[in-house]
């Protein structure tokens, strides 16, 4: 299993047009616009981010509600239609979610493209560590992008949507926004084995 690198983001200098891994923002749609629409609610997700997959793709993150919202149940859920992983070009709109072509919708907030450098890990909020091994435990970033041989690090039990997905993203919900993965929340986004669908779930402590 490989080690992730860190995975941290700053702030755009304007909007982000590229098909590039950016946060915050509106989606820079390669095909026809598919925005995800609630289930509970009927209204537009909220676009929480892009993130670029091989090939010149993009998976595109999107999840019911906003922080000042009332609660809408099963956004945990990878197929509760409460949240929706979009994949353009060529991807595939799975049956349990419904989509608009609208360009542009709710967002997490501002543009902000990946930088390098520290980002969250267990050692922030870690104060000693007692073996070698623990220090090396809390150096694991919780927040990093997937690829060859990365593997989630889950805050609860494993979860993968089945064999052969694999990780795009991992997000903690507050860097560098408030996302609403629960009580100190993670994030988990995987392509399928065939590169057409995405899923989503997140766990909480």
């Amino acid at each position: 299993m490989s080690q992730p690198a860190p995975l941290a983001f700053t702030p755009a200098d304007g909007p982000v047009r590229e098909p590039v891994t950016k946060i915050g923002g509106q989606p820079v749609w390669q095909e026809e616009p598919q925005w995800p629409l609630s289930r509970e609610t009927g209204e537009p997700m909220r676009f929480l981010g892009q993130f670029a997959l091989d090939g010149g793709r993009l998976a595109c993150l999107f999840m019911t509600g906003h922080p000042d919202d009332d609660w809408i149940d099963g956004t945990w859920e990878p197929e509760g239609g409460e949240n929706a992983v979009v994949i353009q070009p060529g991807g595939r709109i799975p049956d349990f979610v419904s989509v608009r072509a609208q360009a542009e919708g709710p967002t997490a907030g501002p543009d902000h493209l990946p930088r390098a450098g520290k980002a969250d890990t267990a050692a922030d909020t870690t104060a000693d560590t007692e073996t070698d091994a623990d220090a090396d435990a809390d150096r694991v970033p919780w927040q990093f992008l997937g690829g060859p041989g990365i593997e989630p690090r889950w805050l609860q039990g494993e979860e993968e949507p089945g064999e052969g997905w694999r990780l795009v993203v991992q997000l903690t919900d507050g860097e560098p926004f408030f996302l609403n993965f629960g009580d100190a929340g993670i994030g988990y986004a995987f392509l399928s084995p065939d590169g057409k669908e995405g899923r989503f779930l997140w766990q909480c402590a």
